[in-house]
């Protein structure tokens, strides 16, 4: 077993794996899984800009882990970063401060490389599935964009589009520097048809529609099932190759979209950094569940931060 640190800095949260890992097996043993929402993200559609403040919260997290990674003895460490540092006019600054508290240089992926870890991640437990038809679609719908992939052993196609949790409500339901509480008809159909617009370039290179099996990953998937298990806490556990129906994540999403602050954040299940993120995540969900008439999603813990902690090894 090999002993790897993979980081994963996206739009909306970092997070952190310290895995065991054994190439020939195929087996991936967690010692330390978490998640900082840090927002990284903040104003970089409106700015072009990561905001200082959002710098400083992203390194308080990078220094936290750093002294994880070290307390578990990491051999080899991968940081990558993703959507909002790919845009940013000062990503500079953001490497130099990785650099600095981590001793690795942030690599800041495209898109198509941000899908094949992503892929990776989430497919290779299921590949001994034989009631799971291929091929897959593994859909990662982040902060600032969703990844689309269609393969079944190997990755057949990918694509990332920028819609994303954080970038839809930045775009659609903020006025006035607010979150709208709960949005208007209006800033939810326009959120929709921007969506929809990127599916449409999503489906100009990958074949959404040939997917048998849809699998879902990051933080919108999982909350809305947890929602949807009515979990007491958030419990990877019970998340982790659940199923919820398409049925189930309309009602969620309807929910959602119509509730106040304070009802989301009521939710026991909901991490107080999604609260006004959750509504457009779980709508870009509902929407690609439609498109390609997928009756259920598979939802999945293990995503991209697991096929960076399989690069490594």
């Amino acid at each position: 077993m090999t002993r790897v640190a993979a980081v994963d800095c996206g739009t909306n949260s970092i997070r952190l794996l310290v895995a065991d890992v054994d190439p020939a097996t195929g087996e991936l043993v967690d010692l330390d899984r978490r998640m900082t929402i840090v927002r990284l993200g903040q104003g970089v559609d409106r700015t072009g800009r990561l905001a200082p403040e959002a710098l400083q919260r992203t390194f308080a997290a990078c220094r936290e882990y750093a002294a994880i990674i070290k307390e578990h003895g990491a051999e080899r460490l991968r940081f990558v970063a993703t959507s909002a540092s790919r845009d940013a006019e000062n990503r500079d600054e953001f490497v130099r401060g990785v650099l600095d508290i981590l001793g690795v240089e942030p690599e800041v992926i495209s898109g198509d490389q941000e899908a094949e870890f992503s892929f990776t991640g989430a497919t290779k437990e299921l590949a001994g599935s034989d009631h799971l038809p291929t091929p897959y679609l593994v859909v990662d719908i982040g902060g600032g964009s969703t990844e689309f992939v269609v393969g079944d052993d190997r990755v057949r196609a990918a694509r990332s589009v920028d819609v994303g949790c954080v970038r839809m409500t930045e775009r659609h339901l903020v006025r006035d520097g607010v979150v709208s509480d709960p949005p208007s008809e209006e800033q939810i159909a326009a959120m929709r048809a921007d969506i929809e617009a990127a599916l449409d370039l999503a489906e100009q290179t990958v074949p959404l529609r040939e997917a048998r099996t849809l699998v879902g990953l990051a933080g919108s998937v999982t909350t809305v099932s947890a929602i949807a298990q009515e979990l007491p806490e958030y419990d990877s556990g019970a998340i982790h190759h659940s199923r919820v129906s398409r049925e189930k994540v309309r009602e969620i999403t309807d929910w959602l979209l119509r509730s106040t602050h304070a009802e989301r954040a009521a939710v026991p299940s909901m991490h107080p950094g999604r609260v006004d993120v959750i509504g457009a995540g779980a709508l870009v969900l509902l929407s690609i569940m439609e498109r390609i008439g997928a009756q259920e999603v598979i939802v999945s813990e293990h995503d991209i931060l697991d096929g960076i902690a399989w690069s490594v090894a």
